[in-house]
């Protein structure tokens, strides 16, 4: 496909995702963690079963299916959505991107471990060094992470690692089933919301001020990056490959640090964009993409 076809809908999906740390900032004014991660499904959730009505498209009916999309959705969605927003208590939207950046390495290290579809080469284990040596860069570890952020990094880790091991999980068992991805989407989100509800409810709201801001914010990131980015990425992987679509996570980060920088004030030491390409450059290894043949 031409590059014109792509590049707009990719370049917006690094946007959003991008901005998704500095939302989450926002959104912590008026909600506590489980509240930013039960808003964003519920608002992603609509908007994707509203576009799966508009365009008559029929969400799964079995149990099965629906169980796999629950715990997709867990991995996914619940578990990773408070785990951003709790470590962003603590940390800054900077690092959040950042870390988010090493979610490809998780990947890789799960499809070793329990899915073993391909032979270890050398430029997995390059890689996924590589992209170790950069997440300790990224940490300054030589200083000690603090006494306040080390169970913010932790959450972040966690959080990745949920979402390194949901992709070989859809691999495995959601892609076969050959349903369209705004079903399986609006299923897997509203899965996740209806998992959220109760946590909400019982602790969901931080303080009853809510300014446009931060209202605003929460709006955009589950309409924005909890709902349309599902449809965005299906288009991009359909029209410029897998290759093409998984390389968004380099942009993210990017994305993260400038807008962390300009519009929340945040400082930026000198070794966390260090980290961060070198965690990039090991993602990019370990997924081949210095490597002569590129499979899409």
């Amino acid at each position: 496909m031409k590059q014109k076809s792509w590049l707009p809908i990719y370049l917006l999906l690094g946007l959003v995702w991008g901005s998704s740390f500095v939302f989450i900032k926002l959104g912590l004014e008026f909600l506590n963690p489980v509240g930013v991660a039960f808003g964003r499904c519920a608002l992603g959730a609509m908007i994707l079963l509203l576009i799966v009505k508009i365009r008559g498209i029929k969400l799964p009916s079995d149990s099965k299916t629906w169980f796999i999309l629950w715990v997709v959705s867990l991995l996914l969605n619940v578990f990773p959505g408070f785990l951003f927003a709790y470590a962003q208590q603590q940390v800054t939207t900077v690092l959040a991107g950042i870390i988010n950046a090493c979610t490809p390495l998780t990947t890789l290290l799960f499809l070793f471990i329990f899915f073993r579809s391909e032979k270890i080469a050398a430029q997995h284990i390059i890689g996924l060094v590589l992209g170790g040596i950069g997440v300790l860069t990224v940490l300054g570890i030589w200083n000690g992470l603090g006494a306040g952020s080390t169970s913010g990094v932790i959450a972040l880790l966690a959080a990745i690692t949920c979402y390194g091991l949901s992709f070989p999980i859809i691999k495995k068992y959601l892609t076969p089933l050959k349903l369209r991805a705004e079903a399986l989407a609006a299923g897997q989100v509203t899965a996740g919301a209806i998992t959220l509800l109760p946590f909400y409810l019982v602790d969901g709201i931080a303080k009853n001020e809510y300014r446009f801001g931060p209202v605003l914010a929460m709006m955009a990131l589950g309409i924005f990056g909890s709902g349309l980015a599902y449809i965005w990425n299906f288009q991009i992987v359909e029209r410029a490959g897998s290759s093409v679509a998984s390389s968004v996570t380099y942009l993210t980060p990017v994305v993260a640090v400038f807008i962390g920088w300009i519009f929340l004030g945040e400082n930026i030491t000198w070794h966390e964009p260090v980290g961060g390409a070198i965690v990039i450059l090991g993602a990019a290894i370990s997924q081949g993409r210095f490597s002569k043949k590129v499979v899409k």
